[in-house]
């Protein structure tokens, strides 16, 4: 979405069909070995050694060997900054995100001191999400081409993050492009011209030093968009994405809409029956690239009872999905037409999410 704290829905809504998503949470773990305790005068077998336990690890891109990342863009709800809005949100949840998303554009440097206070709060460690549109006001096609003052501008990320913050976090370059795309050849926002321009900004920027950075290909990830004919065309590359993402949100009333995490992460749409659901299309034409919900919300016009069950139903239903290994929230109110995503303390539904979070097999393993 924006890159700034969104008032409202209505962008997400295309013709008579609809193509907000849902999403869904959950974090799954490993199971530890426990001994139990033996009959008096049996032998007890010895204890397998720390080595042989198995155990939660972390790959080098930041993809958990078991359990799901959950993370919040916590937009400002009121008088909040962003700043105090994570901690405000965590406060509901009754514990701290794995991963904290902001959004950024250029030339302004990122990630700005307060995300650093995030991202290394003792007790509270989390991993950055950062969104960033680098064009300033450029075409597509003009990066691709190397417009001096974009290059510039990435370059002085690059020393940014060399010299400020050497964390490894994740970046996705213009989010959700889909909406954004014309046609027509020589118009610079073509799916082609989106995708070399994400080839050059990921390509210079890692050039320059930023190896720190884990690059996300974000998608709206609806089936209006999945069908479109260039939307193929989009995708910069395997060897420039690290991992594959969606924006999925549900609400009601309507019942194509109103599902849970099967319905969110791989949606289908009658009106659009060549579609084969998100989830699908990513993991056949891209395999093994983990897949992220980098926004997803569930709205309270589904009513308190649907809202819980969508939580509730989460860490059993995301077993379907084992290449889903992020999902961030989307906190915000004021949703107008469709309602709002924001968790209230005390409510059924957030108590329903807190319980869903405690599931021991979709405990994620430390941050590193």
């Amino acid at each position: 979405m924006s890159s700034q704290p969104r008032k409202g829905w209505t962008r997400w809504l295309v013709g008579a069909g609809g193509c907000a998503l849902v999403a869904a949470v959950a974090l799954v773990s490993c199971a530890l070995v426990r001994g139990e305790d033996q009959p008096s005068g049996q032998r007890t077998a010895p204890a397998p050694s720390p080595q042989a336990t198995p155990r939660c690890t972390v790959s080098a891109l930041l993809v958990p060997s078991c359990g799901v990342w959950f993370g919040a863009a916590a937009n400002p709800l009121g008088d909040e900054s962003w700043d105090e809005a994570l901690p405000a949100f965590e406060n509901v949840l009754g514990r701290p995100v794995d991963i904290a998303h902001y959004y950024n554009s250029s030339p302004k440097l990122f990630p700005t001191a307060d995300m650093i206070k995030r991202a290394r709060e003792p007790g509270r460690k989390r991993l950055l999400l950062l969104n960033w549109k680098p064009e300033m006001g450029r075409t597509w096609a003009e990066v691709a081409a190397g417009d001096p003052e974009v290059d510039k501008a990435i370059d002085a990320q690059a020393e940014y993050l060399t010299t400020t913050f050497p964390e490894k976090f994740f970046l996705t370059i213009h989010h959700e492009p889909e909406e954004e795309v014309r046609p027509a050849a020589g118009s610079g926002f073509t799916a082609k011209d989106y995708a070399a321009m994400y080839r050059r900004v990921a390509l210079r920027l890692k050039a320059k030093g930023a190896t720190n950075a884990i690059l996300v290909m974000t998608y709206r990830g609806s089936p209006y968009w999945g069908v479109q004919p260039w939307f193929e065309q989009l995708y910069p590359g395997d060897d420039v994405v690290d991992w594959i993402a969606e924006d999925p949100y549900l609400f009601g009333p309507d019942p194509e809409f109103s599902g849970g995490i099967s319905q969110a992460v791989n949606r289908t749409q009658k009106a659009y029956p060549t579609w084969p659901g998100f989830y699908t299309w990513a993991t056949s034409k891209h395999p093994g690239k983990p897949i992220m919900l980098a926004e997803w919300g569930v709205s309270d016009n589904l009513g308190e009872v649907k809202r819980s069950a969508v939580f509730s139903t989460m860490p059993g239903q995301l077993t379907a999905f084992p290449q889903v290994k992020a999902l961030v929230y989307w906190n915000e109110t004021d949703f107008k037409d469709i309602g709002a995503t924001e968790l209230k303390p005390g409510s059924q539904s957030v108590n329903a999410l807190r319980t869903a979070l405690k599931s021991p097999q979709r405990k994620p393993p430390p941050i590193p």
